[in-house]
């Protein structure tokens, strides 16, 4: 009888280590394992693609009939493998993840850094929809009227329908001076023409102002390459000129992200210890990104963050973090939603590829994917706003600082 006993002990104990290492042995290779009761289910999922053998001969018969019988021969090699790329990249149905042919790869890079020729725009897709996301400070997209938000219906009077961003942007961009002709919607009313001469755009991405009372407003416009500089600049001129702060306003409105380290970089600013942003992996995996350093803003009794459909990616990593770990007020409209990030490769040629490799969380471990950020505070700004210039979001966070 103390034998069997025994032998069930032992039994329960190698089980249990098998299932231990058995776990940890598919969950690093991707299985995903879940356990059902009732009836007891077991369901084990394999997240990663495995080996898979393709046979190319299609591809090969393909590419040499259209070398050989297509119509306005010699065909262009080159074009016909960055186009076969493009079209594995875009299978995948991720608007996020593409591939760039050297001359777009180059024009997002310069947008980074903040200098490139075009109308100062970024795409996005909204429902199959191209759309603007957001018009850049100082562009010429901006001062033509473009929202954003405003559905791209046509592009120099062709259909936008079924162009994926990469083919958008192309069609967009060019030299300065020479123009492009958008046919926008904005919301439910009547579609509209809107010519925009293209030009070089050198646009700052911090810039601020002492608004009176101790309150300092931070315009962000985008996280891109020299964004860590500038906002370290900005940081050390505010600690000179404004002896008293008491409010701190940060301005992502039509900010469309760009480096996750950027977003990460500022929240440091205003917290430690605690996760700015959270990454989730495909095979669940969650690796919280902290604050580490003791910011100049720390001690700041309030702080305001305006926010609105353009304020995607690092803006929303950004606004999340000073909520949740700060206590700021979130004021404007529900931002764009876009929870995923991307990791960029340049190739030898010049071209490079955007890979959709993981989620991002809040430091509540929201994911605000295709939901955005709701703010505490809606502030509509209108069209007659716009007319005459008037910022009714940016008014009612000073208002706020003030203690109106």
């Amino acid at each position: 009888m103390k034998f069997q006993k025994f032998q069930r002990f032992l039994v329960t104990i190698l089980v249990a280590v098998g299932f231990f290492y058995g776990g940890y042995y598919f969950g690093k290779r991707g299985f995903l394992f879940e356990v059902r009761k009732n009836p007891p289910q077991i369901e084990i999922v394999n997240r990663y693609s495995g080996d898979k053998k393709v046979d190319f001969s299609l591809f090969w018969k393909v590419w040499d009939l259209v070398n050989e019988t297509y119509l306005e021969r010699p065909v262009d090699p080159q074009k016909m493998l960055y186009g076969a790329i493009s079209g594995m990249v875009e299978s995948l149905g991720d608007p996020y993840t593409s591939f760039l042919p050297p001359d777009l790869n180059k024009s997002f890079g310069d947008a980074l850094g903040g200098k490139y020729e075009g109308i100062g725009a970024e795409l996005g897709l909204k429902e199959e929809q191209l759309i603007i996301v957001a018009p850049l400070d100082g562009s010429p997209a901006k001062a033509a009227g473009v929202r954003s938000g405003d559905k791209i219906l046509k592009i120099n009077g062709e259909s936008s329908y079924g162009l994926t961003v990469s083919e958008a942007v192309a069609k967009i961009k060019g030299k300065a001076g020479t123009k492009v002709t958008l046919t926008l919607l904005t919301g439910e009313e009547q579609s509209r023409d809107v010519t925009i001469t293209r030009s070089v755009i050198s646009i700052a991405s911090v810039t601020w102002e002492d608004k009176g009372d101790g309150i300092v407003y931070i315009r962000i416009s985008r996280f891109g390459n020299e964004t860590d500089q500038e906002w370290d600049s900005a940081v050390s001129e505010i600690n000179v000129k404004m002896k008293e702060l008491d409010a701190v306003i940060i301005d992502v409105r039509g900010n469309p992200g760009g480096y996750l380290e950027s977003a990460v970089h500022i929240g440091e600013e205003f917290f430690k210890g605690k996760p700015v942003v959270i990454e989730e992996t495909a095979t669940g995996e969650q690796v919280s990104l902290d604050a580490k350093k003791i910011g100049a803003f720390d001690k700041v009794p309030a702080v305001f963050v305006l926010i609105d459909g353009g304020s995607a990616s690092a803006s929303e990593i950004l606004a999340a973090a000073l909520r949740d770990n700060f206590g700021a007020k979130l004021i404007g409209t529900k931002s764009f939603g876009k929870g995923t990030i991307q990791d960029a490769k340049d190739f030898e040629d010049g071209s490079g590829i955007h890979i959709t490799i993981a989620k991002w969380l809040t430091p509540k471990k929201q994911w605000v994917h295709k939901i955005g950020l709701q703010p505490d505070i809606t502030v509509e700004i209108t069209q007659d706003d716009v007319t005459k210039g008037t910022d009714p979001q940016l008014d009612r966070a000073i208002e706020l600082a003030k203690g109106i």
